[in-house]
């Protein structure tokens, strides 16, 4: 396959070219299998997705153009799912299972469309929100942050000549194969991308896809990105996120089924899907009460992806937490990935090589590390924090709790309800880059 020249492109970027969501498979492949279990179980459930900015020093509305950020919008309402794309979910093995996709809900998305969304700004940050039945406002979570970052991206190189974008781009190639060196010299690491979200760009995304399929072999072991995996014969990897505890919790009618949502998640999950699926994500309302409450079959199932405390750390407690479960250890999986850069993942392999099966998912740090890149000084090319969340779930307000308080979102009433109930153990404050 012939090498993009993204510094040429990037240049000569029009719009017909290059417009920043390409396919509706351009997303997560989480977001797929939670969009056949919402569909299939909780069609009447509406749900609002709200974009929130961590990094509140960055003046989003300032930096982005309005018109442009409504122009991508609007393309991607346009798009739909290609016959070729719908022969591959229909036909691809997935995590070992054939036909992991059911022809109704195939033949459901054939028509999908991106329902309408709300935008307006607020003190230089924009207020862009998706409220509409849960299954159709899920799938703008990935595209609208993709847009968001690459349309920041594009402005900052908006004054870049074509010899600094050769410099720009050279000098991440070059620092991003120096990442890839170091974990090629780790025995059995496994690594796939996760950095659909907060990308500098697709075509950026795309290069540091096909590099780590080449630079260390076997050890990339896929992508979340279902267009890229299809592209370049990959594995579509992804199970389940935050948003479906999150709007459990806020249908619950009682203490007791708010309590519980976690584990009436996993039910439904279970029902739907298996085997290498049956990964839990402990850390909605923190991963301390999760594990204090967790019913014993969840000890059955094939492994954790601790997403907000430190790798360490939190990957000790789940470890514990199997032993007290007369579970080996060596038999599950852990998935780390939140926030993760060479250094972490070094430190965390090491620390847990021999006592767990282990896999990193490298979102931000892979996708869009440019800082010290740019041939002027200039630090609009350094991620931010950006994520977009259910905020409301038939009306009621939804809550994240999170390991990490800085990752909290919701109500600031609800956030403390919750906390009565939940408790705040094991929930340490750290400063979130990205």
């Amino acid at each position: 396959m012939a090498r993009t020249d993204i510094a040429r492109r990037v240049y000569n970027h029009t719009w017909k070219l290059d417009p920043i969501l390409r396919s509706l498979l351009d997303t997560d492949f989480y977001k797929l299998l939670m969009l056949q279990m919402i569909w299939g179980m909780y069609p009447n459930v509406d749900a609002t997705f709200t974009l929130i900015s961590r990094t509140t020093s960055v003046r989003l509305a300032d930096e982005i153009d309005e018109g442009e950020l409504r122009e991508q919008l609007d393309h991607a309402r346009t798009l739909r799912f290609t016959k070729k794309e719908m022969i591959w979910l229909g036909g691809n093995t997935f995590y070992g299972r054939k036909q992991i996709f059911e022809p109704e809900f195939l033949a459901w998305l054939e028509d999908f469309r991106l329902p309408d969304y709300e935008l307006a700004k607020r003190d230089g940050q924009y207020e862009l929100s998706f409220p509409g039945p849960w299954m159709y406002t899920t799938l703008w979570e990935i595209p609208a942050l993709a847009i968001i970052n690459e349309l920041r991206s594009r402005a900052a190189m908006r004054s870049f000549g074509q010899f600094a974008l050769d410099v720009l781009y050279a000098r991440a190639k070059a620092k991003m194969w120096a990442k890839t060196e170091r974990l090629k010299a780790l025995p059995g690491i496994r690594i796939s991308d996760f950095g659909t979200r907060r990308r500098h760009s697709f075509l950026w995304q795309r290069w540091c896809v096909e590099a780590l399929k080449e630079g260390i072999g076997e050890a990339f072991t896929g992508t979340s990105n279902v267009l890229l995996a299809m592209d370049n014969d990959l594995e579509a990897l992804g199970t389940n996120a935050h948003e479906l505890p999150m709007v459990f919790a806020a249908l619950a009618n009682s203490v007791e089924e708010l309590r519980q949502a976690p584990y009436k998640v996993l039910q439904d999950w279970q029902r739907y899907y298996g085997g290498n699926l049956l990964i839990v994500l402990p850390d909605t309302f923190g991963t301390s009460a999760f594990l204090r409450d967790a019913p014993d079959w969840i000890a059955d199932w094939t492994g954790f992806r601790p997403d907000s405390a430190p790798p360490i750390e939190g990957g000790e407690k789940i470890l514990a937490w199997w032993r007290e479960k007369g579970k080996d250890p060596k038999q599950k999986l852990l998935i780390f990935s939140d926030g993760l850069e060479v250094e972490t993942i070094e430190e965390t392999y090491k620390h847990f090589r021999g006592k767990v099966r282990m896999s990193f998912g490298w979102g931000t740090n892979l996708t869009n590390d440019f800082e010290g890149c740019a041939p002027t000084e200039t630090n609009s090319l350094d991620a931010i924090s950006l994520v977009c969340k259910v905020s409301e779930a038939n009306g009621r307000p939804a809550v994240k709790l999170s390991d990490n308080p800085a990752k909290s979102t919701g109500d600031e009433k609800e956030i403390k309800r919750y906390l009565r109930i939940f408790g705040e153990k094991g929930r340490v404050e750290q400063l979130v880059k990205v």
